[in-house]
């Protein structure tokens, strides 16, 4: 079992092969070849990536709001239709299959795409309709040639994640692309990562080592002036900071926006009215001295209700991979003020929040191995500590360590460490 990203789980790779080989010679009869002849639809900007497997070379770009409205003339964001330019490169003889489901589930059609720009019924302008049709992307790849245009896509800002799985002369050809958009202002871009720490400052550790100072590490968040303890910190995590963001993303995790005029807005707005708003901002807490290097949410029903971490990176690094310390709670309901813009309610038992990433992680297969260590410290259900907004919470006082990979583990693979203590 591989997994598509946003949580598409497919089964395994001969059924999938057999199933989907049974119907893609129909579908080449029925597709129209009047696109054969069509021109290439050029690149919306210089942000391609590529990747190439045996076969098949695909670049991708997505445009930002600003690129897509000047190449589409309308602002398709605003409607929630988020366009994706792919190039699929044929580098065999036989005719290939590009599979738009895998791409995104709730694709837009071209002509449905045209329908909700115009928005009038029953009468649409055959001009734009067959616009957007030319700039689409087709589904057939024919030996020797190169297929280019736009899948038309539900939105995601910030990091836009997905698959782009071909078939054909019985092999199937998945990459997955992690491509930032243009638009938001994101917290760990104001980062400056390589300079966080001093060269002398970094510590090499053993499986031993990282135990002892994974424990050693304050229990709880603070304030700016580190006079009162917050939240506990009871999740670590080894990995690069790429494998950190594509294994949260590709789990359904969104990044979040610094505090500034737009974001305080869609933030009041959205708690107004308990909409969703998937990136919203986050209130400084404080670890080493400094606030929060990264924060992650995932989105429920509302802003109201959402899950979100912040993470520190430590000085640690253990087989030669960075060591994060992080916090991360339940909302359950939320009320705003003047300093934090919000202030969330959080479920007291933090314990079953940091079970619930320990089991997200693990069924988006972007999890190698994990264990558990000592260093919250117990805190009874019946006699509770408090975070700095006055709510309360209880844990075992033990951290969930997750080591974490860009490369898919299969559930069943998945190795626990143990690391001296389990909850």
């Amino acid at each position: 079992m591989k997994l598509l990203v946003k949580r598409r789980i497919t089964p395994g790779p001969a059924a999938t092969m057999i199933c989907l080989m049974q119907f893609v010679g129909a579908v080449v009869l029925a597709q129209d070849n009047t696109g054969s002849a069509r021109q290439q639809v050029p690149s919306p900007n210089d942000r391609q990536f590529v990747n190439t497997e045996r076969n098949v070379r695909v670049a991708t770009a997505v445009p930002s709001a600003d690129e897509t409205e000047e190449i589409f003339g309308a602002n398709l964001y605003r409607r929630n239709i988020q366009p994706v330019w792919l190039q699929i490169e044929n580098l065999g003889e036989t005719t290939l299959m590009f599979l738009p489901v895998g791409l995104d589930e709730g694709y837009f059609t071209p002509i449905e795409t045209s329908y909700r720009l115009q928005g009038r019924i029953p009468i649409l302008n055959p001009v734009t309709n067959q616009e957007f049709y030319d700039s689409s992307m087709r589904l057939q790849i024919e030996g020797g040639t190169v297929r280019s245009g736009y899948v038309f896509t539900r939105l995601d800002e910030g990091t836009k994640s997905f698959n782009v799985d071909v078939l054909g002369d019985g092999e199937a050809y998945r990459m997955t692309f992690f491509v930032p958009v243009p638009g938001l202002r994101l917290d760990h871009y104001n980062v400056d990562w390589s300079n966080l720490y001093r060269e002398d400052e970094l510590n090499e550790v053993d499986l031993e080592g990282l135990v002892a100072g994974l424990e050693a590490l304050p229990c709880c968040v603070t304030d700016k002036k580190a006079k009162n303890n917050g939240d506990p910190l009871n999740i670590a995590i080894v990995g690069e900071l790429k494998d950190l963001y594509y294994g949260f993303i590709r789990a359904g995790w969104d990044e979040t926006e610094t505090i500034y005029g737009s974001s305080l807005m869609k933030t009041f707005k959205s708690a107004l009215s308990g909409s969703e708003y998937r990136y919203s901002p986050v209130s400084a807490l404080y670890v080493f001295g400094r606030a929060q290097d990264a924060a992650l949410q995932k989105a429920r029903s509302s802003i109201n209700q959402r899950n979100h971490l912040r993470l520190w990176l430590t000085p640690m690094r253990y087989e030669g991979k960075p060591v994060w310390i992080g916090q991360i709670s339940r909302d359950i309901g939320v009320r705003l003020t003047w300093k934090t813009v919000t202030t969330h309610k959080i479920d007291p038992d933090v314990d079953e929040t940091r079970e619930f990433l320990l089991e997200d992680i693990a069924y988006a297969q972007s999890l190698a191995k994990f264990g558990y260590v000592r260093g919250v410290g117990e805190a009874p259900y019946d006699e509770p500590r408090g975070n700095l907004t006055g709510d309360p919470y209880f844990t075992d006082g033990l951290r969930v360590v997750l080591f974490v990979s860009s490369q898919p583990t299969d559930i069943s693979e998945i190795e626990i460490v143990n690391l001296g203590v389990q909850p």
